[in-house]
């Protein structure tokens, strides 16, 4: 299945990437990250604001992979409802989890007024879209649980969610005033700005070949160059292929794959989320909606690009809003979830020094930068333990985790075919 990327919206709309260039040579720092997405960029701007030495090496370009192909809502939390996420890890560990996350758009538009990041945001919150009785029950459950823990969201009413969304299609919606959208590979970009801006060290097309231990750390090859670091972060989440291959083990792949329309008119944009909300629906197989600055709307949802993909698409969307009687496609392009076993990140240590990050599950913007920082934040000493306990509580087969961090027993890892298993 392909993963076109020349018909993106995002790389059509997007500011200019960092001119940057392949890794040659040899090149010495504390901390070298593997992709520039956005947990390594942030990861990389913070460790550089905090006077870390710091490199990035991608194998292809800034945002190839999921950073720069997604949706691009801001969302706060993570998949599971915070009663889930509370049994998965317990209630401390949870409640640590949970508040760190509630506050990842915090961070995310943080950054982008800081570092005045041209990514389109647009902070006006996002709708769960509710179908049918088990999706209004969810919306019901995650409401309740929110508000408990002290979230300002708001349960709508069908007549509320259906004027806000702008289709008879829904039966509720819950509103997050926390969230928005943003154009994510703009931000993406925007945050390697940022990274170089502080001194981090960025290398593009330069795929990784082989990471070994070295004397105080580790030795990480490229084609023409290689990296001595005291300690890696992997970050390809679901472009592991970029990266240690066997991390896919962590998770299945699925793909997500999105269409643009031609710009809306003014009538259209009236009706068709006229607050400019981003939104996904409880269905099983998802659907996401949003608009972009120029009006068109961007519809997403399972699969591969294609006929059968854009036929349902166009299908899916006249019936959601009958105002969009002819629906004109622009763009379409797809990428790759990292989908978890449990619908959460993990974070672990693989040796010492030897750190990954992977199974954001579809919600990578604001996790992904806030793991990235608190990263930045733990290996540079400013804090005894991460915030965010469950991305560390984790082993590569799912087994219930007896410390802190799961150390496996490879030792040399090489990238390709020739792969050593990481167990």
């Amino acid at each position: 299945m392909s993963e076109k990327i020349c018909n993106s919206l995002w790389r059509a709309s997007s500011p200019d990437a960092p001119v940057l260039t392949p890794l040659e040579g040899r090149m010495d720092v504390e901390v070298v990250i593997v992709g520039a997405g956005f947990t390594g960029l942030s990861a990389a701007l913070h460790l550089a604001k905090f006077g870390v030495s710091v490199a990035v090496v991608e194998a292809q370009e800034v945002g190839f992979g999921g950073s720069g192909r997604n949706v691009g809502l801001a969302n706060a939390g993570v998949w599971l409802e915070p009663d889930q996420l509370d049994q998965a890890i317990g209630v401390d560990a949870g409640n640590i989890m949970y508040k760190a996350l509630a506050a990842a758009p915090d961070c995310v538009y943080g950054l982008i007024k800081e570092y005045d990041i041209q990514c389109e945001p647009v902070r006006n919150g996002t709708l769960h879209a509710g179908v049918g009785k088990a999706g209004l029950a969810q919306l019901q459950r995650r409401y309740e649980q929110m508000k408990k823990r002290g979230a300002p969201v708001e349960l709508l009413d069908a007549a509320e969610a259906q004027a806000r969304i702008g289709s008879s299609k829904f039966n509720s919606a819950l509103f997050d005033p926390r969230a928005g959208t943003i154009q994510p590979l703009a931000y993406a970009r925007g945050l390697a700005h940022a990274a170089l801006k502080e001194g981090a060290k960025l290398f593009d097309q330069s795929p990784v070949s082989k990471i070994e231990p070295a004397e105080n750390g580790w030795v990480l090859h490229t084609e023409k160059g290689e990296v001595h670091a005291e300690k890696v972060i992997l970050a390809t989440n679901a472009y592991s292929e970029f990266g240690v291959k066997e991390q896919a083990r962590k998770f299945v792949p699925i793909f997500y794959s999105q269409l643009a329309t031609k710009p809306l008119s003014d009538a259209q944009l009236a009706s068709v989320l006229p607050n400019k909300e981003g939104v996904w629906d409880t269905c099983t197989v998802m659907s996401s909606f949003r608009l972009d600055n120029q009006g068109r709307l961007v519809f997403g949802g399972m699969g591969g690009e294609g006929s059968v993909l854009s036929n349902w698409a166009t299908q899916r969307v006249t019936e959601l809003f009958p105002i969009l009687s002819k629906v004109e496609w622009d763009y379409c392009w797809t990428g790759k979830i990292a989908y978890s076993e449990d619908h959460l990140p993990h974070c672990q240590q693989l040796q010492k020094g030897l750190f990954s990050v992977a199974g954001y599950s579809g919600r990578g913007i604001g996790p992904g930068t806030v793991v990235g920082a608190e990263l930045a934040e733990w290996l540079s000493g400013r804090r005894d333990s991460l915030s965010i306990p469950t991305t560390i509580l984790r082993d590569i087969s799912f087994r219930e985790l007896k410390r802190l961090f799961y150390e496996v027993g490879a030792h040399t890892y090489h990238l390709g075919q020739q792969s050593h298993a990481l167990s």
